[in-house]
């Protein structure tokens, strides 16, 4: 079968845009006028994630990545008040998206590092992957790796804490957590271990591990090395998911291309790849040929 390829978030037309509201903007009003502005922005990004289901399944991309921010403030009293009688329009939005065939997987923010030293920002990273996996809850997702949380390692030399952290969370949170690898504190071979140890799926990022090992190509022998080493750390091989972007500047380049010119061979063999290229769904098309060819 051919990889399944992914879309993160919105498009790179109009398709599929989301609103969004600062905490400066939503504490300028009183506290009914914040639940009113909440509730049509919710409503609204509802009928946007819909749109995306329907722009999937007509291209037919079978991953979307949801934005952390479908329902901003959703991890504090006054969002999840406004989000709870939404929930059977989103129970039957998230059967549609099972129905269909296409997987939801959310990638929390920066803000999220379970592995810091301050107990403080531990206990924001649990209420935003809280957040995360209450979103997956009334969708009416499984609480396993098919409805992947998906997070960095974090503060670099943190592996004990991170494992320990892991094992700690709330099991609507654990059971769809998986981690990735970066450019910078954890590479692929230590996040792998981490996986292991923690029982959490790896998400391999090809890009980020020859960034973080300065590779010169994707067929560096350790990428289908780590791709299949990945691969073990699923429940369901079937599941296994996978990250990829082009530097832009040049191969090395951690800033994301436009588009995907390469794609590392080992990645016929992945069952689903995120397309992180700047322009989208015209990267996802520019692939067709090749995620084609990768079937034969």
């Amino acid at each position: 079968m051919s990889p399944k390829l992914g879309l993160v978030c919105i498009t790179s037309s109009k398709d599929v845009r989301y609103r969004t509201v600062t905490r400066k903007r939503l504490l300028e009003h009183s506290p009914d006028a914040q639940r009113k502005l909440l509730e049509d922005l919710y409503r609204d990004n509802i009928q946007t994630f819909d749109n995306a289901l329907r722009f999937c399944e007509s291209e037919g991309i079978r991953l979307y990545r949801i934005p952390s921010s479908i329902f901003p403030f959703a991890d504090e009293d006054i969002g999840r008040e406004v989000l709870a009688p939404f929930g059977p329009t989103l129970a039957r939005s998230g059967r549609r998206a099972l129905e269909r065939g296409i997987r939801l997987v959310m990638h929390p923010d920066q803000f999220v590092v379970l592995s810091s030293d301050s107990e403080g920002v531990v206990a924001n990273s649990v209420k935003i992957l809280q957040m995360h996996a209450d979103i997956m809850d009334l969708l009416e997702q499984p609480r396993s790796s098919w409805a992947l949380l998906e997070i960095h390692g974090g503060k670099g030399q943190r592996a004990d804490a991170l494992v320990q952290r892991i094992a700690a969370l709330p099991e609507a949170i654990r059971s769809r957590l998986g981690l990735e690898n970066d450019e910078y504190a954890y590479g692929a071979q230590e996040i792998y271990e981490i996986c292991v140890r923690a029982g959490v799926p790896m998400v391999f990022d090809a890009h980020h591990h020859v960034v973080h090992a300065k590779l010169a190509s994707y067929e560096d022998p350790s990428v289908a090395e780590m791709l299949h080493k990945a691969r073990a750390t699923w429940a369901d091989p079937t599941h296994q998911l996978v990250h990829i972007s082009n530097g832009r500047e040049g191969f090395n380049d951690r800033q994301h291309a436009d588009l995907i010119a390469v794609m590392p061979s080992s990645y016929r063999m992945a069952p689903y790849i995120e397309i992180e290229a700047k322009l989208k769904e015209e990267a996802i098309r520019g692939l067709r040929t090749w995620s084609t060819a990768a079937a034969g």
